[in-house]
């Protein structure tokens, strides 16, 4: 029974102390005046009696009621019902004054008498006061007390005779039952009567109609989303204007809690004066009045329901976590069925009659009710979890958390994981987890309902039907007697308020309503307590736990074969059978990932455990312990599913015999998990076990039975559980005598006692490592972390043998430390020990003795460990595989042996076989080494499954880029090791994990090795040079007699001289100069003397003109001539080797050799082409105004336009630029500046005058009389004021390269037109920084365009982003397509092609339409090279066969000084800037157009990626160095014709590509087959470009496959006689994209037609031909077969009909010399052995075509045929060739010999100009007369012949005159 009410309160409105506007509440009276005992009176209660504040009011207004509540210290609530009604004003005396004044003041103005006034009902200023009765009360019963209250306020406004008093003594004395449903009826003594009744069950909420309205004002969502934040401890703030809705809503969640109880702040009606306590940090749930919302604005983290509104607002930086689906929707489905049932028919073609809806109360009980069953599946089997940790005195449970989320398969889910750790499911739990107490509704539900809600789950009526039987509990619950109208109490009359009232309320008797009171406690202590016994049960556990979410394994779905395969293999193990559990031990190292299979193990493991130990062999020792460690790799912290529990009797029972009275056991293997140091685990451990104690204790000795299951309760049915155990104990308790009670408590401590020392033992098992030397605590530990800055991490040598010798340098911890490992694990368990015996109620003093042990057992255990350390070192190690040895190439030698490693995934997608097809070919178990060229590491996969492939990944050791070491764990032992990841810029990734047999030393040693063969102090020190000699640094002794200089000491004699020149002229203005190879270590020249003596007066003789070149520069000269870069003036007509030594004044260029000695710039090469006009001595003067003293020089020129392009570095501050500023220059004395840029201006200007279209116009356009006109106006040098046209044409050509401009939309360039009609002569490429604020230039002569370039620090980045993009190191966490694309994105690696692309075909449009383009960026050697090449290969063919990029590559790439060393990080030097990939970058471009034309390049894509592997790889000396000069310095130069001491290493990447061509087309391009169109224009948006597959691909088989010789492995017979196609033998294999190379394994149609026929071939007995002539051959037969109309087209076989789009506007044009044997060209229309360097013989199908037609085969037409020696192109040397002179097609053609069917090569005689006498040539016939030589000039270039002798030579002259005659 309690006190319907506790206090009367009457509480009225009282000045403000501090006289401020508002007032205050003062309590009037209290009743009763006295606190009761048990209920102080409550504090505060004036100011929750007006929430807005206590103001006084101009009008009456009517009562108000509502309930507020108040909480105690003790959490117990109050429930304060306020009836407020409103008096007028009592003036006080002061304002009795003021007013008798101010009436004074009117009679004084009315002049009349004091007159009364007329009676008012209120004065005009008349004000009201709020005035307030309470009732204080611990019961909820809202409607009695407005009845109370509401029955006092009648008695006093309508004046009826009933004593207050008696009404409030009546109040405070009536008695009524807490709960069981009773029903009482009460009368307060005025002639009223109120029926109460009382729940039946008090432990359910009321909740009235409070959910139904919660729901109205909000909606399903919201509520839902204000229960999810309620229940995960998130603030919660209602606003409504009105106070009775927000107690209502406050009360309408707690309600939805049930059965969990809100433990944190709750105030439904929060007061003005308290806002503040919204800040509060800690979760509430608080009702404000909507007036306040602006203050509820400014609070981030709380979320705002407005009731008035229906919304809630969630502020961003709070996640609600939502109900764990399918319950989200479900329960979201269920509620509005009840909401709003005619959802349902409202589609219905005939809906029933209107359906009864729910009155309010009851859709608020079935509103519940859908929450209640939503608890009763959240919680399904909670019982099960729980641990009785003590029965007596008093229960102690805890709750098992992580196995409760582990078998609902929730252990992810953020919602159940907040609710579990919340305040209000710990009060769950201690109150509902006693197995002994009354039982309610949710009890029932949980355990006996759960089938049900199952079953009904996709059958919403049966759902539907159930909540309304739930819901008419609730409401019986609530109601428990038919509602009988039998309240009678007096309401005072309408609109009573408004009446005057007779008087204010009045002052109370208290002395009356004390004695009430006091009589009735009398009464109340006299009669007998009215106790209702508690029917007390014990609480149904229900059925064991089942999955929310019903999960099949996901891929371990076959469990039961899994299961079966774990059990054999364990049999396997114990029976001896090795061998056998090898082979399956993959196989269950799969399979526990699946959580059937690691339960399986541990209970299998148990069943071979006898009394706590089993004793095993080293091999059996090891194969337990690495199942053992794979099932704990899984295991999280929490260990949800009990595995680690499971596993931790075992751990310490499995052991092996290591030496007479030392025993290691399983768990000093087994640290390495983050399980072992969380301290949940332990806690949760302990309970289990505690528990199973406990109940043993009181089992009888016929039931105890040891179960299995450790960290649940057992399951079997004929056992009882602990629960039950417990509340069998709990009912007998009160039975038991003092004695016995004593006893049974002292029993269960003194468990938990013994099982807290035992724990104390196993913790340090686990945590103490097993070499206790080294501080190496796992990292990852939580709880010894904290506790340990200095652990680092624990690492166990788990096998025998294996020690982990270093402590992590990183972390640089010494052995100082060391003993501070069993400081942390004391710590740590003195934590747990403390925790969980004052949990479980040990005494302090058996605390205190704990305290005192731990240490001992730590120190006792290390003691031990030391020997087992000891002994575990000198057990012999386990047979690991036989390491691989890799092939080396020639000359590759082993720095390091192989070191035993795992190489672990990278993240590319297919590397793990996974997505590609094929088991996983990684993780590898192999070894790395380390060779003076490569890393290699060569392995087997560790999943057997794979079979037995060999997986080598290798890469240069040049490539490398990054170096880190890493912590990773070994795939098969789990054990976290020591590892390395090696990234290279050839895209591959080593990334490996040391074995436990490598000590830290030795992968020190590795990496510094690494480190030295990457970094060699010196550019000597390189593979490429070191190679094939045993390579010196001294000088080789000299000859004493030469008959000529030799190469070594005249490339010296080069070196020296322009050492000395540069020493007298070479203005270090620069930045970057070259180191000499003084400094890097080389030893002086004895002989400074030498055979050449250099004269003193250098100045002269350095800038000589060709004709007075001394003897020794002739020599020198020649050997430049045989430069690339000669070569290629010379085809390109820009002056042959006879003009440029004497000139020939009509060609307006010349070659010059001002530069022979390197003196002008360094890193150009030693003959430049420069205009005719230009002496010597003035380039000198220009080339200091450019950068690196790089001036402008041609390097190529087109044959249709004449235009040419040329190069240099970017401008000096003081060069151009800084003359377009100088607006007024000081005449008198120029400064040598000024000269210069004068000579820079003359160059311009000469540059434009020797362009053909100009040349006629340069008379007048001379420098002369050009600056007698603009010098004056415009200070120096107005003529090249030209650049970015300010105004109106500014757009023209920068915007349009900058992109600004109209381009076409598919990045296409713009149409010619678009520059301005009257085109500039020459324009300059620039850079946008440099040539700010030039003016434009009148005469229009040039133009410089402005454009933004990228520099090479963006180039490095955005390389590292694309690495890592390709190969991202670890794999992905969800592995996509799109996250690839997105970092690719992000690298901006297309973005830089495409800007390259862009410029390029802008250069390429000017110069087609017949202007000079200069290209100056930077300093001229990284973008300016990208842009000049790229340009030369889009407009010239020839660049486009193997011999022409050739020729291009070694001109502008090597012979311009391209920094490859420096670029390349080559040397130690180079090792802060990295590696910058220009060169890569480049290859790249052309591979996009290669890709976009297919048809047009000799070489296939393959040439393109060997080349991109090869530039950095340092195996060919062709990319060392920065310069010509520096390869001169060196000797590496002219060293191939010089000495061949070693024929056998190819020291040029050339010469190897030209060695291997022979023996495969690898390099070639089968679709070659250039059209006419010259001019390639390909696309260059990003959308257009391809990720080159360079960058993605790898072959696991033999590693990368451009060391050819290495790549030809030995899996399958060599290419020669693999048994292929029909063979009988063929056999099948199977072809994986990351293991195989595709292309080797599936060879394109036409490799492989070659390959059978060189197979049959053989096979008859012949030499096997070369493919090229096999090649050849099937070409020209094909030619032959299908010519009727004299136009055939390749046949399908050797081209297939490529789509192509071809955007040619320009006319074809350029051609080269003949002569090449390399290639061909696939054409139909003339001979198809055309050569490497033309991609087209004919330029108009002349003559050839037209005859064509009459004849089929060409050996008929020869009217003259004969052998002549024909000079070849450039490198190559005079050939004898049969030569057929054919006056019917009117062309010469040659072939190899008099029986060659297969033509070599035409010249159309339509493009003869001239045939004369030649003079010989270098490496002519030495036997034949000097008449006997006579030139041909074609249009396109000048043929040298010879023949046999002088009259032959004659006869041949005359014939081909006579053909053209006739012609």
């Amino acid at each position: 029974m309690a006190r319907l009410a506790d206090y009367f309160v009457l509480v009225a409105f009282g000045p403000h102390p501090r006289g401020s506007g508002e007032g205050q509440g003062q309590i009037l009276q209290r009743f009763p005046e006295k606190d009761w005992e048990d209920n102080p009176f409550p504090q505060g209660i004036e100011l929750f009696c007006q929430p807005s504040g206590w103001q006084l009011c101009p009008e009456r207004n009517p009562p108000t009621f509502f309930v507020a509540v108040l909480t105690d210290i003790n959490s117990e609530r109050h429930y304060c019902a306020c009836l407020t009604f409103w008096e007028p004003v009592e003036p006080t005396q002061e304002e009795l004054c003021a007013r008798d004044a101010a009436e004074r003041d009117e009679e004084a103005d009315e002049g009349g008498p004091g007159a009364l006034p007329p009676p008012t009902p209120s004065p005009p200023g008349q004000l009201f006061a709020p005035k307030t009765l309470v009732l204080v009360s611990r019961l909820d019963h809202v409607e009695v007390f407005r009845n109370s209250l509401g029955l006092i306020y009648t008695i006093h406004v309508e004046g009826l005779n009933v004593g207050l008093e008696n009404v409030v003594g009546n109040l405070l004395t009536c008695v009524i039952p807490l709960a069981g449903g009773s029903q009482r009826t009460i009368s307060l003594g005025a002639g009223d009567r109120q029926v109460i009744q009382t729940p039946l069950a008090d432990s359910l909420p009321v909740s009235r109609c409070s959910v139904a309205l919660l729901f109205r004002q909000l909606g399903i969502t919201n509520v839902l989303s204000l229960f999810c934040a309620a229940l995960t401890e998130h603030k919660v703030l209602f606003l409504s204007r009105s106070y009775q809705r927000l107690s209502d809503a406050c009360r309408g969640l707690l309600a939805l809690l049930f059965p969990l109880r809100y433990s944190f702040t709750y105030v439904p009606i929060l007061p003005a004066q308290l806002l503040e306590v919204l800040s509060t940090p800690t979760p509430f749930i608080i009702g404000v009045n909507a007036a306040f919302q602006a203050e509820a604005q400014e609070l981030l983290d709380v979320i705002v329901a407005d009731l008035d509104g229906g919304t809630v607002t969630v502020p961003e930086c709070v996640h609600i976590p939502p109900l764990p689906e399918p319950l989200q929707s479900q329960t979201h489905s269920i509620l509005s069925m009840v909401l709003d049932p005619e959802l349902e028919l409202a589609d219905l073609a005939f809906p029933p009659p209107t359906t009864s809806i729910s009155s309010l109360k009851m859709q608020d009980k079935e509103l519940r009710a859908v929450f209640l069953r939503l608890f009763a599946q959240l919680l399904q089997g909670y019982r099960w979890c729980l641990h009785m940790v003590r029965i007596h005195p008093e229960p102690v449970i805890r709750f098992h958390k992580a196995a409760f989320l582990g078998q609902r398969g929730l252990v992810e889910d953020d919602f159940l994981m907040k609710v579990l750790e919340g305040m209000a499911f710990a009060g769950f739990v201690s109150e509902r987890g006693v197995p002994y107490r009354p039982t309610d509704l949710f009890d029932e539900l949980v355990a006996h309902e759960v089938a049900r809600m199952r079953a009904d789950e996709n059958h919403p009526q049966r759902v539907l039907r159930h909540v309304k039987e739930l819901a008419e509990q609730l409401y019986k619950n609530e109601n428990p007697y038919p509602a009988v109208a039998m309240h009678k109490v007096q309401r005072p009359g309408e609109a009573s308020h408004l009446r005057r009232a007779p008087r204010p309320f009045p002052r109370l008797d208290e002395g009356m309503v004390q004695w009430i009171v006091d009589q009735a406690t009398a009464k109340m202590q006299g009669a007998p307590p009215a106790v209702k016994a508690e029917k007390r049960t014990t609480v149904p556990s229900g059925p064991p736990m089942t999955a929310i979410v019903e999960r099949s394994g996901g891929l371990h779905g076959n469990s039961a074969r899994r299961l079966e395969v774990v059990r054999n293999c364990i049999s396997y193990v114990f029976e001896g059978k090795m061998l056998e559990a090898k082979k399956l031990l993959p196989a269950v190292l799969r399979a526990l990932k699946g959580r059937a299979a690691r339960r399986c193990l541990a209970q299998e493991l148990h069943l071979h455990v006898q009394q706590n130990r089993a004793v095993l062999d080293h091999q059996q020792f090891d194969f337990v312990v690495r199942m053992m460690n794979c099932c704990l790799q899984d295991c999280t912290s929490l260990d949800e599913h009990g595995i680690a529990a499971a596993l931790l009797p075992l751990v310490t029972a499995f052991c092996r015999k290591l030496s007479p009275g030392v025993t290691q056991f399983a768990y000093s293997c087994v640290q390495e998990h983050v399980v072992w140091s969380t301290p949940q685990f332990w806690e949760a451990m302990f309970y289990g076990d505690v528990q199973t104690h406990i109940r043993a204790l009181y089992l009888e000795p016929a039931e105890d039975r040891d179960s299995f299951s450790v960290g649940e309760a057992p399951v079997q049915e004929d056992e009882r559980s602990a629960l039950d155990v417990a509340s069998e104990q709990r009912r007998l308790w009160p039975t038991l005598s003092r004695e016995k009670q004593q006893e049974l408590v002292q029993k269960e401590e003194s468990t938990v006692f013994s099982q807290a020392i035992h724990y104390a033992n196993r913790m340090s098992y686990l945590l103490l490592p097993l070499d206790s030397s080294k501080s190496r605590l796992l990292r990852e530990r939580a709880g010894l972390g904290e506790l340990e800055s200095a652990s680092n991490s624990l690492v166990t040598n788990s096998m025998a043998g294996s020690v982990a010798e270093s402590y992590d340098t990183e972390s640089g911890f010494e052995d100082a430390e060391t003993c501070d490992v069993a400081g942390a694990v004391v710590r740590f368990i003195n934590r747990f020990v403390d925790k969980v015996c004052t949990e479980s109620g040990v005494t302090s003093d058996h605390l205190k003795g704990l305290h005192v042990m731990v240490p001992d057992i730590v120190q006792m255990h290390i003691e031990t460990l030391e020997a087992v350390h000891r002994e575990s070192k000198r057990l012999p190690p386990i047979q690991k595989p036989k390491l691989l040895r890799p092939r080396l190439l020639p000359g590759e030698e082993c720095v390091l042996d192989g070191l035993r490693v795992y190489l672990l995934p990278d993240g590319r997608e297919e590397g793990a076989g996974g997505p590609g097809g094929g088991p996983a070919l990684l993780p590898a178990e192999g070894a790395v080494f380390l060779t003076t060229y490569r890393v290699i590491f060569t392995g087997m996969p560790t999943d057997p499954l794979v079979g037995e492939q060999v997986v080598v990944r290798s890469f240069p050791v040049a490539a490398l880029t990054k170096e880190k070491r890493v912590s990773v764990q070994t795939p098969v032992d789990q054990l976290l090791q020591d590892g390395l990841q090696l990234r290279s810029c050839t895209f591959q990734l080593l990334k490996m994990a040391f074995d436990e047999e490598v000590g830290s030393d030795s992968a020190e040693l590795f990496r510094k090795q690494l480190h030295k063969l990457r970094y060699p102090p010196d550019i000597r020190g390189t593979f490429a040079l070191n190679l094939g000699s045993a390579h010196t640094p001294g000088r080789p002794p000299r000859a004493n007699k030469d008959k000529g200089p030799s190469f070594r000491t005249l490339s010296r004699n080069l070196v020296k001289n322009a050492k000395k020149t540069i020493g007298r002229q070479y203005v270090t203005r620069k930045k970057y100069n070259p180191p000499s190879w003084e400094h890097r270590g080389q030893p002086p020249p004895e002989d400074q003397e030498d055979e050449i003596s250099v004269s003193e007066e250098l100045e002269p003789s350095t800038l000589t003109p060709s004709l007075a070149l001394k003897p020794s520069d002739r020599m020198t000269m020649s050997s430049l001539v045989e430069r690339a870069c000669c070569r290629d003036y010379q085809r390109l007509g820009l002056g042959t080797l006879s003009s440029s030594l004497s000139r020939a004044k009509s060609e307006p260029f010349r070659i010059s050799p001002v530069n022979r000695m390197y003196a002008i710039c360094r890193s150009y090469p030693g003959l430049l082409i420069v205009p005719q006009s230009v002496q010597d001595n003035a380039l000198q003067r220009v080339s200091r105004c450019y950068r690196q003293n790089r001036f402008p020089v041609v390097c190529w020129r087109s044959g249709r336009s004449k235009a040419v392009l040329l190069r240099s570095g970017g401008l000096h501050g003081k060069g151009v630029v800084g003359l377009f500023k100088a607006q007024n220059a000081p005449s008198p004395g120029q400064s040598q500046a000024d000269s210069s840029s004068l000579e820079q201006e003359k160059y311009l200007q000469a540059v434009v005058s020797s362009m053909p279209r100009y040349a006629d116009a340069s008379g007048r356009n001379t420098l002369s009389g050009f600056s007698s006109a603009h010098m004056g106006s415009h200070g120096k040098w107005g003529s090249v004021r030209a650049s970015g046209r300010s105004g109106g044409l500014s757009t023209d050509v920068g915007s349009r390269l900058a992109g600004v401009g109209p381009p076409q939309a598919n990045g296409a360039p713009p149409e010619p037109g678009f520059l301005r009609p009257q085109r500039a002569a020459l324009y300059i490429i620039g850079d946008k920084a440099q040539l700010k604020g030039v003016r434009p230039d009148p005469l229009q002569q040039w133009e410089l365009v402005p454009i933004e370039v990228f520099e090479a620090r963006q180039v490095k980045a955005s390389f590292k982003k694309l690495l890592k993009a390709c190969v991202p190191g670890c794999p992905a966490t969800e592995p996509s397509p799109a996250s690839f694309l997105r970092s690719l994105e992000d690298s901006e690696w297309l973005i830089q092609i495409h800007k390259l692309l862009q410029v390029s075909v802008l250069v390429v449009e000017l110069l087609d339409s017949g202007s000079s383009v200069l290209v100056s960026l930077e300093d001229g050697w990284d973008i300016t090279t990208q842009v000049v090449s790229l340009v030369q290969l889009l407009s010239d063919p020839f660049y486009r066969t193997l011999e022409g990029f050739r020729l291009l590559v070694e001109k502008e790439w090597l012979s311009f000084g391209h920094r490859f060393s420096h670029r390349g990080a080559h040397t130690l030097a180079g090792q802060s800037s990295g590696f910058t990939p220009v060169f890569l970058q480049f290859l790249d471009c052309v591979h996009q157009i290669h890709l976009q034309f297919p048809m047009e390049f000799e070489f296939s894509p393959f040439y393109l990626k060997f080349l991109g592997y090869h530039h950095v790889s340092r195996r060919f000396r062709t990319f060392l160095l920065d310069s010509d000069y520096e390869r001169i310095e060196l000797g590496l130069l002219y060293e191939e014709k010089g000495d061949r001491r070693a024929p056998q290493a190819c020291r040029s990447v050339w010469e190897y590509v030209e060695r291997l061509s022979k023996r495969t087309p690898v390099f070639y391009n089968y679709m070659y087959a250039p059209e006419d169109a010259e001019v390639l224009r390909p696309y260059s948006n990003v959308s257009n470009l391809k990720v080159w597959d360079f960058y993605t691909e790898e072959t696991l088989a033999e590693g990368p496959p451009y060391d050819w010789e290495l790549a030809q492995g030995p899996p399958e017979p060599p290419e020669e006689e693999r048994p292929d196609g029909g063979a009988p033998q063929s056999r099948r294999r199977v072809v994986w994209p990351c293991y195989d190379s595709r292309p080797r394994a599936q060879p394109d149609a036409i490799s492989r037609l070659l390959e059978e026929m060189q197979r049959l071939e053989t096979e008859l007995g012949r030499p096997p031909e070369r493919w090229k002539d096999a090649w050849d051959r099937v070409k020209a037969a094909q030619r032959l077969e299908g010519r009727p109309d004299g136009r055939g087209t390749p046949s399908s076989l050797l081209v297939s009909s490529v789509p192509h789009h071809r955007r040619s506007l320009g006319v074809y044009l350029q051609e080269g010399p003949v002569g090449s044997t390399l290639s061909l060209s696939l054409d139909s229309d003339q001979s198809s052995g055309s050569t490497a360097s033309s991609s087209r013989q004919a330029a108009r199908r002349s003559t050839s075509t037209l005859y064509s037609q009459f004849q089929t085969a060409e050996s008929e037409n020869r009217s003259y045929e004969g052998t002549l020696y024909k000079k070849g192109a450039f490198m190559k040397p005079w050939k004898a060739r049969w030569f057929v002179l054919d006056k019917t097609k009117h062309q010469l053609r040659y072939y190899d010999h008099r029986a060659d069917t297969e033509c070599k090569g035409v010249i159309d005689l339509a493009e003869v100009e001239a045939v004369a006498p030649g003079t010989p040539a270098m490496g002519a016939p030495k036997t034949v007369d000097e008449k006997a030589f006579f030139d041909v000039k074609t249009t396109r270039r000048v043929y040298n012949f010879c023949a046999q002798d002088v009259p032959s030579a004659q006869q041949w002259v005359d014939q081909i005159q006579s053909c053209l005659s006739d012609a």
